[in-house]
């Protein structure tokens, strides 16, 4: 058998067949029209077998996204599934009504969500509406309506969503459902609400597509679904559906919603195997699944029969078809920040990924430069980070003659730091892959080299990117008080995050760490994740009222890290600036105001901005030069800046 052979078996899954074992289950894009077909498109044509469009409510009014509740959604289906067939991936819908779990934003003034009960969504903070039978029984003829507009609209497939802590969930779990009426009490009252869905939607399209359902396998609610409840959930709706689907957590621990790095590669199979090893049809998986040899060995051994690969998908929707032509070292890997995809749609309402540029923009961005340049040139980039990197990879796609400057022993940037951090290893994986990127396209990489006028007369560049990022500030600043220095920064135990990663001097500390947080982004948090890894009591005191406050959407991206941090030997003060540091004590105060209290610390670390390195700028515009800046250098400490950054300009000289 050859490498990966297990996952390029066809599966029959009820009446239809699908080609291959990775598939995509369903995933909020927020994206409608030509943009979300060229999305799906773009992962068709990459090899993917089947892949889930997002849950869509099943009485949404027309006007949405997409108006599953009339038959205005019936031409996008039938043009999407159009688009999607030459290709042979097959393309389902997820059907769903989010009960208690919506935003109050989304709904009209006058109305509550329904829901099972009375219980309010942690975090939305609005008490839904109990169901009359009455409503119940609607509900269920929505479901059953949406289904039949799904098959008449060409598409293979219709996923019941009980699982997230919506609708169905809610009926489901003994935490959420305290109704005394048949829909609310023993297991089998619990089950009736799930059951005359998929009764009602049987009745409505038979077996003409295949139908499935999305069930939780941990729930984390307190007192709400567990792995044997689900089993049991599993094994009473098998006979009537084609294909589980398996999904862990629900809103009260979001971040299992969508598991970041800080959780381990395949975190849901645990939970997954009670499951798993009681039913007979096709089981689909997820949970931080990334590389094929993971995909292949769940398959080889029994513990699922599809394999969704959602955010790995993203990053790379060429990944099936690399894996075919035995290419996988050339799939861009997925580094589990959240913060690009899940993160940019819960906090700008845009998908996005941290590492590729053109996610949920395949519409007029393709996921690699499909133009050549006109007049290729000689092109210098100066720095070896992220940012400096993908500029030369996509420059050198377009056939530009790219040489690479880093002045240090090692590419990557502040990634060199970063992926020694404990939980943060993934974020290497994109330098890993840049660089053998470069190595393929035979860019000149020149490393300890420090690029000045003279190099760059040598090399008589016809144009400059400068990727040079940028260092840690030792003055003393921070951001409440920019004209006066922080009093005792100078002292000798005051440290950086490079110092804390880089110089091995954690090994000499002990007692009591202070981490001052001047920027609210995950580098404060990875450096507490060292000091208490080395035994240290460590306090964070930032200037936000959260840890992490500043990434994008903390409950999914920090909210595991926060977990742990919190359940070490870790305090968090937020709110408050820097008064002074003296040896064995830090100042705090709260900002404009007089209030100031005394923290013991036998070491400090500054996680503040850092200096831009620019100093080259005015030297080659002095020369006569064009020079581009990007990632640091521009001033932003943001990955996904970097990373997208390089790939515009590389696109665009």
């Amino acid at each position: 058998m050859a490498l990966y052979d297990n996952l390029f078996e066809p599966l029959a899954v009820g009446p239809v067949t699908i080609p291959n074992r990775i598939v995509r289950s369903a995933h909020s894009t927020l994206l409608s029209g030509e943009p979300l077909i060229a999305y799906h498109e773009a992962r068709a044509r990459g090899g993917v077998g089947m892949s889930t469009l997002e849950a869509t409510n099943v009485i949404a009014p027309e006007g949405t996204r997409v108006p599953l509740g009339s038959d205005a959604v019936l031409q996008f289906y039938e043009e999407i599934s159009a688009r999607m067939r030459p290709h042979g991936m097959k393309l389902f819908q997820q059907i769903y009504n989010p009960g208690a779990s919506v935003s109050p934003n989304l709904l009209p003034s006058l109305e509550s969500p329904p829901s099972v009960g009375e219980i309010p969504n942690p975090l939305y903070n609005i008490s839904p509406m109990a169901m009359t039978r009455g409503e119940i029984q609607g509900m269920t003829q929505a479901f059953a309506a949406a289904a039949r507009r799904v098959r008449d609209g060409g598409l293979d497939g219709v996923d019941i969503h009980a699982s997230s802590g919506y609708l169905i969930h809610e009926f489901l779990s003994p935490a959420l459902n305290h109704r005394e009426d048949e829909y609310g009490g023993s297991f089998e009252n619990r089950m009736r609400f799930l059951e005359e869905i998929i009764t009602a939607i049987r009745a409505e399209i038979g077996h003409d597509i295949a139908v499935g359902v999305r069930l939780p396998n941990e729930d984390y609610t307190p007192g709400g679904l567990t792995p044997e409840l689900n089993a049991a959930i599993a094994q009473a709706v098998e006979d009537e559906v084609d294909y589980i689907s398996l999904h862990m957590s629900s809103y009260w621990r979001f971040h299992k919603l969508i598991a970041p790095a800080d959780d381990p590669l395949g975190t849901e199979m645990p939970s997954n195997r009670t499951i798993t090893s009681v039913i007979r049809k096709p089981r689909m998986v997820v949970g931080r699944i990334m590389t094929l040899d993971h995909a292949s060995a769940i398959v080889r051994e029994g513990e699922g029969d599809l394999v969704s690969m959602v955010r790995a998908l993203i990053a790379d929707p060429e990944l099936v078809n690399k894996a075919r032509r035995l290419e996988e070292s050339r799939i861009r890997p997925c580094i589990g920040t959240n913060m690009g995809c899940v993160g940019q749609i819960m906090s700008r309402g845009v998908l996005s990924c941290v590492v590729n540029r053109s996610a949920a923009q395949e519409d007029t961005q393709p996921f690699e430069p499909d133009d050549q340049a006109i007049l290729p040139k000689k092109i210098l980039v100066v720095g070896g980070g992220p940012a400096g990197l993908e500029a030369a990879r996509t420059a050198a796609l377009r056939g530009h003659r790219v040489s690479l400057h880093e002045a240090t022993k090692s590419l990557g940037g502040q990634l060199v730091y970063a992926r020694q951090a404990p939980h943060r290893a993934d974020l290497g994986l994109i330098i890993d892959y840049l660089v053998s990127e470069l190595n393929s396209l035979e860019v000149d990489i020149s490393i300890n080299s420090l690029v000045d006028e003279d190099v760059i007369a040598d090399i008589a560049p016809d144009e400059i990117i400068l990727a040079t990022g940028s260092t840690p500030r030792t003055d003393g600043f921070q951001v409440a008080f920019p004209v006066e220095p922080v009093p005792g920064h100078h002292l000798p135990h005051v440290h950086t995050s490079w110092d804390v990663f880089s110089k091995h001097i954690v090994s000499g500390f002990s007692g009591q760490a202070l981490v001052f947080d001047d920027i609210g982004t995950f580098e404060a948090i990875s450096v507490a994740d060292v000091l208490l890894a080395a035994g240290l009591k460590v306090t964070m005191v930032s200037r936000f009222e959260k840890i992490g406050e500043e990434v994008p959407f903390p409950p999914v991206t920090v909210g595991a890290a926060r977990e742990r941090l919190m359940a070490g030997n870790f305090d968090f003060i937020g709110g408050h600036c820097l008064r002074r540091i003296e040896q064995g004590a830090v100042h705090i105060g709260v900002p404009f105001t007089a209030r100031e209290r005394t923290l013991a610390a036998d070491n400090v670390v500054m996680v503040g901005f850092k200096q831009p390195n620019r100093d080259l700028v005015e030297a080659i515009r002095s020369m006569d030069r064009t020079v581009h800046l990007i990632g640091d250098a521009l001033g932003r400490n943001d990955l996904m800046s970097a990373i997208h950054g390089g790939a515009d300009i590389g696109r665009s000289i």
